[in-house]
């Protein structure tokens, strides 16, 4: 029996695998000059030696920017969409168009700034900038895009104006994105927004141009962003970033003297502000959060359930949250029946709705917040209670976490000393939000370094790995096998955190949440297999190997390593350059030591 190449690469036809190498760059050729989005003739140099379509710079940042306006006999409408060749589907503009107003309810005099998220119409092609996002792998997790949905980032403006039927000015400025970065892109609408109201138009565009001309989002860079007149300075965190750190962007002594705004954040909320009210049912949240629990926030503005919900999702960072959540949701949403069906059990979402309709429509949900106006920072509203279920009939319900759910684990009461201590001394909210920040981060990882440490031991030892075998498969994660090991190693060892933490674990391990982080855990594993196979086949003498073998089996063996090396680059594996060139030297120099027809055939085939 012939002996097989690398990873099953054994002899073979040249033809069919000269086609697939062929075929799949063809294919793939159209489909990136059709997600250009532009023509040719508005290719420009970026400066840095390279063409760039003109808004390939804006698409890396937002997917449009529109406007909604009120409309007597339409309703709110969307009147602006820009640039002008973006596209919505009409279901998008629909959703777009009721989650840029609040309900009528919220009563929202003035100026009102929130978030919405809603889901991409199935059918739509997914945009160039989530398939081919070389930024997108050293994000932490938490901050990757989602090629599903869109956040929404809207600046609402309500005033009286007599000369108007209605009697008021009703709009809204909708930044229109895949990126979370809630708190840049509410920092740009601030600079942007209340200039818009007045100048309409021209100035948008204006606006435009200029986020077009920023810098590509890439995390870990010190990135300086012009937009109107103002340079914000911003730092995007990265997945080598030690959890729980801000890297604050510092203001230099000379060459900032431009610069107008900082950010130390690009999407982290004003996390202590959200809690306030339930502060000492924060660890309750964080179980029900961390469980993907149903769960819906009453707030009695968009700028509230935004934020809160957002705060929730936030709370077990570094961990994905990896259900749906909706920091803004109306009964006008595409997935309102999907979400308020009483036919099943209500789905693992975040909900933040202000609508009143909504105590009745959602009262068979299990977990309830309720909460007042958030106060300005540095005051301190009346801490709400637990309350049951049953007690949510009444849309005027005072505020309180309705629900049934019992704790698993014991309420930590030095936490909640150190917050009221704060709020005593009149301690900032910033200050509080760092305080409370680092509590979660420290409850999170007590709960997630066992199974980390589990995990890691399901991965085959490195001298099981044969250039001439497939890579070895990770060993299964057995719930009971893990179990035993808490014994030892469990979140005794980093937490002063007492109770159920095997019933918190069982509980996890049945969740969205753990699905979601053990997938992502089980890819990066089997790519560094991969990774580790391709070095093992770069220490080999591959040109001892092709003189014992058929010219049919050492062009497999050709192409076989091409599909390994556009299958490292297009996964983003975690090889070293150097292997990579090691690679490209070893297939180069077998292409060599075939005939000259052979030859001109492998060269064109693929990458070297």
């Amino acid at each position: 029996m012939a002996l097989r190449g690398p990873a099953g690469l054994g002899p073979g036809s040249r033809r069919p695998l000269d086609e697939a190498v062929t075929g799949a760059v063809g294919r793939e050729a159209p489909a990136l000059l059709a997600a250009g989005g532009a023509p040719e003739d508005d290719e420009e140099d970026d400066g840095r030696g390279r063409g760039l379509l003109r808004w390939d710079g804006f698409s890396a940042w937002l997917h449009c920017v529109c406007v909604v306006g009120f409309d007597l006999e339409l309703g709110q409408a969307v009147e602006v969409i820009y640039p002008q060749h973006s596209k919505l589907t009409d279901k998008e503009k629909t959703n777009i168009c009721y989650l840029s107003f609040p309900d009528s309810n919220s009563g929202c005099l003035g100026d009102t700034q929130f978030c919405f998220r809603f889901r991409q119409s199935s059918g739509r092609r997914v945009s160039l900038h989530c398939l081919l996002d070389q930024f997108d792998k050293d994000l932490p997790v938490y901050l990757k895009k989602d090629p599903a949905y869109f956040y929404g980032y809207v600046y609402f403006r309500q005033v009286r104006d007599k000369t108007l039927k209605r009697g008021y000015f009703q709009k809204s400025l909708v930044l229109i994105s895949k990126l979370p970065y809630i708190h840049f892109f509410h920092t740009v609408l601030k600079q942007i927004a209340p200039e818009y109201f007045e100048k309409s138009e021209p100035y948008l565009e204006a606006a435009c141009n200029d986020v077009d001309r920023w810098p590509a989002p890439v995390p870990g860079k010190t990135l300086h962003l012009p937009i109107m007149g103002v340079v914000m300075k911003v730092r995007i965190p990265t997945c080598h970033d030690k959890p729980g750190t801000t890297q604050i962007v510092q203001l230099t002594q000379q060459a900032d003297t431009n610069i107008s705004v900082i950010l130390p954040t690009v999407h982290e909320v004003d996390i202590f502000r959200c809690f306030c009210p339930v502060f000492l049912h924060s660890q309750m949240l964080w179980e029900l959060v961390l469980l993907g629990e149903p769960l819906v926030v009453m707030a009695p503005s968009p700028s509230e359930s935004s934020e809160t919900v957002l705060a929730l999702v936030n709370c077990i960072s570094p961990l994905k949250y990896f259900s749906d959540f909706r920091p803004y949701f109306t009964i006008h949403d595409s997935e309102f029946k999907e979400y308020t069906t009483r036919t099943q059990a209500p789905p693992s979402v975040i909900l933040g709705v202000t609508n009143p309709f909504f105590a009745k429509t959602l009262q068979h949900w299990p977990h309830i917040i309720r909460i007042g106006d958030l106060k300005p920072t540095g005051e301190i509203p009346k801490q709400v209670k637990v309350k049951k279920l049953k007690n949510l009939k009444t849309l005027d319900s005072k505020p309180g976490v309705y629900t049934s759910y019992k704790p698993y684990l014991n309420r930590d009461e030095e936490i909640i000393k150190q917050l009221q201590k704060g709020v005593q001394q009149k301690r900032p909210s910033e200050a509080q939000s760092v305080i409370l920040r680092r509590y979660f981060l420290e409850l999170t990882q007590s709960f997630i370094i066992p199974l980390e440490r589990y995990v890691a031991s399901l991965m085959p030892l490195q001298k099981s790995i044969s250039p001439w075998k497939s890579p070895p498969q990770l060993r299964q994660f057995l719930p009971e096998e893990f179990m035993k090991t808490l014994e030892k190693t469990g979140p005794q060892l980093t937490s002063r955190i007492k109770g159920d933490w095997i019933g918190l674990y069982r509980h996890f391990l049945k969740s969205p949440n753990f699905d979601g982080w053990f997938k992502t855990r089980r890819k990066e594993m089997t790519q560094k297999l991969e990774a580790l196979h391709l070095e093992a086949l770069c220490e080999e003498d591959l040109l001892l190997w092709i003189q014992k073998h058929t010219e049919v089996e050492t062009v497999d063996l050709v192409l076989k390593l091409k599909n390994k090396l556009l299958q490292a680059d297009r996964e983003h594996l975690p090889v070293k350059p150097d292997t990579m060139e090691k690679l490209r030297t070893h297939i180069d120099a077998i292409i060599l030591a075939l005939p000259e027809d052979l030859q001109g055939i492998l060269l064109k085939t693929g990458m070297t």
